[in-house]
Parts: structure tokens; sequence; C-alpha cells
């Protein structure tokens, strides 16, 4: 089994090690866009276009699904990939886990990318999942870009920057950006306040991996002999783990790379 997963740069690393743990026997290929990231500023047209590319240069390698590691090319490139790809190459795109997070009825807070945060997508979702539960939405200005980078100082300032904007009484966080599920705990730390049960968090690497399986009629095997392999294509070329991917536990469990073929 080969599962592909792509996004513009790390932010699919949570995906990725989610679909190692539940089948460490699985192929994968990471297909990323350091030439064309960061994909937010992007228009929907533009993005599409790269994300266009980023999921052929994958599916050149011959994956049996492909998941799309990112809210925001799932937002505009879902529709397209899934015209150029399936039922050839079943897509799965990531959604922000406003649903679970409304089914538990206390209030919740969506962090997401100040792009995301307001966006008529993101209004639709909690207008159709999270109706009569007071929902926060609060933008988490360059929270993204410094995991990216693994800017330990420029994580700390958007993490506490966004913690200010969270209301005190808030019981669950959806963390609405994949870059976000590789500082979760750091997120966690920030937004508990004393006195309170603990902070849920939703993150979608869990589901989303797990949905790929369904989607190919694959169990998950956790046991399985951990013999996969790792190939990177960066814009289309074969390459190797971004470094600052090696700054979380993430990207430390596929630190071993395979020749991409």
């Amino acid at each position: 089994m080969k599962i592909a997963l792509m996004d513009s740069g790390i932010g699919l690393l949570a995906a990725t090690a989610a679909v190692r743990r539940l089948r460490p026997d699985a192929d994968l290929v990471l297909s990323l866009d350091p030439d064309g990231m960061p994909w937010g500023p992007r228009t929907p047209e533009d993005l599409t276009r790269r994300a266009v590319a980023v999921a052929e240069a994958a599916a050149a390698h011959r994956p049996d699904a492909l998941i799309i590691g990112c809210n925001t090319a799932t937002v505009h490139a879902l529709p397209a990939l899934r015209a150029r790809l399936e039922p050839g190459i079943p897509v799965i795109g990531t959604v922000p886990a406003i649903k679970p997070a409304a089914a538990g009825g206390g209030p919740f807070a969506i962090w997401a990318t100040p792009a995301t945060t307001g966006s008529p997508y993101q209004r639709g979702l909690i207008d159709d999942f999270a109706d009569g539960v007071a929902v926060t939405e609060v933008p988490c200005h360059g929270l993204a870009e410094a995991v990216e980078r693994a800017d330990e100082a420029a994580i700390e300032a958007a993490v506490a920057a966004a913690a200010a904007l969270t209301p005190d009484d808030v019981t669950t966080v959806v963390l609405g950006c994949t870059h976000y599920e590789l500082v979760s705990e750091r997120i966690r730390a920030a937004v508990q306040r004393p006195g309170f049960p603990p902070l849920v968090l939703h993150g979608s690497a869990g589901a989303v991996a797990a949905q790929a399986l369904r989607r190919l009629g694959e169990q998950p095997a956790p046991r399985a002999a951990a013999d996969g392999t790792l190939t990177v294509l960066l814009s289309g070329r074969a390459g190797s783990l971004p470094e600052p991917a090696l700054a979380y536990e993430e990207g430390r469990l596929l630190k071993t790379v395979s020749p991409a073929r």
C-alpha cells in the first residue's frame, strides 16, 4: 500500500505520522511545494494550480490514495483534485474538527489562519455543526509560518497572542490548521485555565489517516512490520525532509528517507 500526502510545507507531518502509526508497513510519498509556499496568501485560482501540480507530482509515483494535508488547499482545490485524480486515486481532504467539538456541548474556540478565520467556508461549518453552541473564531497571526520555520520564539509569541484572544470559559479548541497540530501541547499549556477541566484539543490528523484507510478498504495494523518507505518531493523534485521538520516528534518519526523513485 502506498499513500501520498501533499501540502505547501510541513503541515502535512501530523497526518503523515498518523498514517505511519496506523500502518507502519505503508509506503509514503510526501509532496511539498517550497517553490510556491505559503499557499494561504495566493488567490484561489493560483493556489489550485499549485496544488494540482504538487498532486500530479505525487500521482506519478502511483499512490493508492492522496491526502491533502492542508485545510486551505482542501477549501480551494479539493474539487479540482478529485476531478483530476478520482476514481483512480481517492483524494481525502482535511476539514477542521468542528462537528466533534460542537458535540461536546461546551463553548469552544477555532484557532485558524487569518485567511480562514471568518471565511464563508468556516462559517458554513459552524452553521452546519455548531448551532446553539458558543463558538469563538481566533485568528492566529504568524503561527503557521513560525511552525514552518521551527522558530521557537515566534511560535511562543504567536501562541500567546492567540491564547489572549481565547475566552477563559472555552472547554475545547479546534486546531483549524494542520501546522498547529505540531505544537498542540504548547497550545494546551497556553489556553488551559487554572481550576477548569482539562482542555480538549481537536485536530484532524487521526481522522484523516483513518479515512484514507477506509477509502482503500484497509484496516489499521499498528503492529505491522515497520518497513514502509518514505519518498519526499519538493515542488516535484526528489528531495528530503526540510530541516525544520526534525524539530517535531512527527518529523523525527519520519527521518529515515528512502530515495525518491
